[in-house]
């Protein structure tokens, strides 16, 4: 299996992959809960410049 190189692309795997946990089994993650819109905003800021 390979890993991307482009960083913003593996940012949002890594926030797909938690979002679809999050809706998929109602997991709660408390106070880590800012942790999902700060993975949107590097990813996208990542895509933008080509990371």
């Amino acid at each position: 299996m390979n890993i991307t190189k482009n960083r913003g692309l593996l940012v949002l795997a890594i926030y797909l992959i938690l979002v679809g946990f999050i809706g998929a089994f109602g997991i709660s993650l408390g106070a880590l809960s800012i942790l999902v819109p700060i993975l949107a905003i590097v990813a996208g800021v990542l895509l933008l410049l080509g990371q």
